[in-house]
């Protein structure tokens, strides 16, 4: 199997900044029955990590009420406007040209899109008729890790493929406002929009990092921690309040599991680079992994000035990381619906 490794890395993000000061003061006239039988939940809003988010609409339309139709028709619009922009600047940044990508993957799990996103832009990007598509749809927070793994397997298969991943999330259009459950006010808190893209290339000595290795693994009868259920209305959102609790007592042994997969031993990993699902998320993260308290300062940084973006938060995490030139050995983890810790490990490539 070739090497592959990653040649550039692009982020982009939707126009409206929402301020979360803003959305504390909207919540308990949003849900005035929950906030007056819950009322110590308005502290999620200052508990989360987050200052800021973007979206795709500004805060007072999320506030109205949307069918799943509206909410499908602002997926389909405002997703394709940032695929075209974050794959063009990926591409870019590679020095790849359009007709040299033959494979784009694409992971999105906050929108249903047949033909799915890549189709829709292909003529606009310029790719060749030829190209692969892999649409991948369910990952959830883990999509941005697991995409890259899939891709490096899919680059690795025969040397000298070029992958164009593209990953790209609109969760803001899963706020409810006709739901009165916990689930929704955290989401609330916490969901924002996103994408990431990135080209990879196998048989390539070049760029910013080689692929190591990937693993991961998904934990039986755990299917109700994360996920989404589906109405006339929209998305609801599925999240356990023992994530963090769960993160503390399985990850620290399934990570030296996924790493020995990857073939790296855990003192051999420079910097470990993980999904900010939240505030508590990170902390226990850290606990986890014996990291000191504030070593994963990217993440936290990207959570409060981006918020939860679900999968391409963790590649505005590494894209920091990316441009400390920071050199050896990375580990990216993530968790996901499934419930599923995934995992790939880099070398970057900086003298």
């Amino acid at each position: 199997m070739a090497s592959v490794s990653i040649l550039s890395l692009a982020t982009a993000t939707p126009p409206y900044v929402i301020e979360q000061r803003d959305v504390l003061a909207a919540a308990p006239k949003a849900l005035p029955g929950f906030f007056q039988k819950f009322p110590g939940m308005i502290e999620v809003f200052n508990n989360a990590g987050i200052e800021r988010r973007r979206a795709v609409r500004p805060l007072e339309w999320y506030l109205k009420p949307h069918d799943w139709r509206e909410r499908s028709e602002v997926y389909l619009e405002e997703s394709l406007k940032l695929y075209e922009r974050v794959a063009k600047d990926a591409m870019d940044r590679a020095g790849v040209k359009p007709g040299e990508i033959d494979i784009v993957l694409t992971i999105s799990s906050s929108g249903v899109a047949t033909p799915s996103l890549e189709a829709r832009v292909m003529d606009a990007l310029g790719l060749r008729p030829e190209t692969r598509r892999v649409p991948i749809f369910g990952l959830g927070c883990a999509g941005g890790v697991t995409g890259l793994s899939i891709a490096s397997k899919l680059a690795s298969a025969d040397p000298g493929t070029t992958v164009l991943v593209v990953v790209i999330e609109l969760c803001t259009l899963a706020l409810r406002t006709d739901r009165d459950t916990k689930e929704d006010v955290v989401s609330a808190a916490l969901f924002a929009d996103g994408a990431a893209g990135l080209v990879l290339r196998s048989g390539e000595n070049e760029g910013l990092a080689r692929v190591n290795g990937s693993a991961e693994h998904t934990w039986p009868k755990t299917l109700d921690i994360m996920g989404w259920t589906f109405d006339p209305i929209g998305f609801g959102v599925v999240l356990a309040r023992s994530v963090p609790m769960f993160v503390e007592r399985r990850m620290p042994a399934m990570t030296s599991t996924l790493l020995a997969r990857c073939n790296v031993n855990i003192h051999d990993v420079a910097r470990f680079v993980c999904h900010p699902g939240g505030g508590k998320v990170v902390d226990a993260l850290e606990n986890a992994l014996k990291l000191q308290r504030g070593s994963l300062d990217h993440e936290r940084a990207v959570l409060r000035e981006h918020g939860n973006m679900s999968a391409p938060t963790i590649l505005f995490a590494l894209a920091r990381v990316f441009a400390e030139k920071r050199g050896g050995i990375l580990a990216l983890s993530a968790l996901g619906p499934g419930f599923t810790a995934t995992m790939v490990t880099l070398e970057t490539t900086y003298a």
